[in-house]
């Protein structure tokens, strides 16, 4: 399974149009509430992704970024940072730290908010030898302020606008500040300073080596005093809506007390409901009764073992689950420490669901869940959402026919 697990975020700008605000402060450093700042929730959107290596390349008041996130572990994400000597662009920067950089990885500007499935732009350029970078791109009103993307039918980039006053709003699509890329591509850029925007992107279009996948997650660049100001009124109120799913007969075909990663099969269709739902936006949660463990026929070990094999198997195929929350508890386990009469976690009790609502900061009024039991279903109405039950057969059909709330 290959997928990419390095993310690399650029946060080395000076943020001039924020004027006096970055004075003495790195722009992604931005204090949003509190004692959060905007990369904060940069980070918080993108570790749930699986990332387990973030190297940030830093500059301007770099130290202060090293201070604050320099060899912490984040969502099982060990964070580096990396301070340039001398300011030489985005692309020299990538130049610059070369040989810090994976085969392929994903790279994100550290001053916006894309809340999108990186995952996706991964499994493009894994799958497509011949290219050597897919773009995220963001459908604006007016591209003025950003320049435009173009593409053609296979979903190759054409060309690049640049940013241009006329006056009137003109929609189109625009670079989102994410993308995944081939290291072997930043050998193209220019010694000395360069712009991967300006200086790679445009190369590798015009030898038909750069894609684009359109997204429509919540989009916020805070270049600008009042776009930071949205983000000081929006972010620490921001929830997303999200699918809860049962594991066992709903995501995997039902074997009595599955943990092994080899007798693990998909249930047709489950990958694209997961997938959908990460391209809008919305949360995945899987929730799972696991009594084998409570029986003493698995660990604990095996289940989260197993539930990290479902999640790389996601990755390489574009999706991923944002966590996996399972209940070892049953009132007439064989184990003594698992056994529990009427677990709050054990469905058709809420626990689960309503700790991951907590957890994760889940709006439960765009909340649905869909599994194979009554008591998924139940659990889910304790819990005061709506609950589908799946007989089998195709779930992203299933899911397709269910009106759902939605980002």
């Amino acid at each position: 399974m290959m997928f990419s697990k390095q993310l690399v975020v650029l946060v080395g700008g000076k943020g001039t149009r924020l004027g006096a605000l970055t004075q003495n402060t790195p722009k992604p450093l931005m204090p949003i509430s509190n004692d959060r700042v905007f990369l904060d929730y940069f980070l918080e959107a993108a570790t749930r992704q699986g990332f387990s290596d973030i190297l940030f390349l830093a500059g301007h008041y770099g130290e202060q970024v090293a201070q604050r996130y320099d060899g912490r572990t984040l969502n099982g994400a060990r964070l580096r940072v990396m301070i340039e000597p001398e300011p030489k662009g985005t692309g020299g920067a990538f130049k610059y730290f070369y040989d810090q950089l994976a085969p392929t990885f994903v790279a994100a500007n550290g001053d916006t908010l894309f809340d999108i499935n990186m995952r996706a732009l991964d499994a493009r350029l894994q799958a497509s030898p011949d290219l050597s970078g897919v773009l995220a791109l963001r459908l604006v009103d007016d591209v003025a302020r950003y320049g435009s993307v173009t593409q053609n039918n296979r979903g190759l980039i054409t060309g690049f606008t640049e940013k241009q006053k006329s006056g009137v709003a003109i929609a189109g699509n625009i670079n989102g500040g994410i993308y995944a890329l081939r290291r072997e591509a930043i050998a193209r850029l220019p010694d000395g300073p360069s712009s991967i925007e300006t200086d790679l992107f445009p190369d590798l279009a015009a030898d038909q080596r750069l894609a684009g996948i359109e997204s429509s997650g919540y989009f916020l660049d805070i270049g600008l005093p009042e776009t930071l100001n949205i983000a000081r009124s929006e972010l620490p109120i921001r929830r997303r809506s999200v699918l809860f799913l049962d594991r066992d007969g709903v995501l995997n075909i039902e074997k009595n007390y599955l943990y092994r990663p080899e007798d693990f099969e998909w249930v047709e269709g489950a990958v694209d409901v997961i997938r959908r739902r990460n391209d809008r936006g919305d949360a995945v949660v899987v929730v799972t009764n696991q009594a084998g463990v409570a029986r003493g026929m698995y660990g604990e070990d095996d289940v989260r073992d197993l539930h990290s094999y479902i999640q790389e198997d996601l990755y390489a195929r574009g999706a991923f689950v944002d966590a996996f929350y399972y209940c070892p508890y049953h009132e007439a386990a064989t184990v003594d420490q698992y056994r529990v009469k009427n677990h709050p976690n054990r469905k058709p009790n809420p626990g689960m669901l309503l700790t991951a609502a907590r957890d994760l900061n889940l709006d439960m009024s765009r909340a649905i869940m869909i599994g194979d039991m009554e008591t998924d279903v139940a659990a889910a109405e304790a819990a005061s959402i709506k609950g589908y039950l799946f007989k089998g057969g195709d779930l992203s059909a299933f899911e397709q026919t269910i009106t759902a709330p939605s980002t």
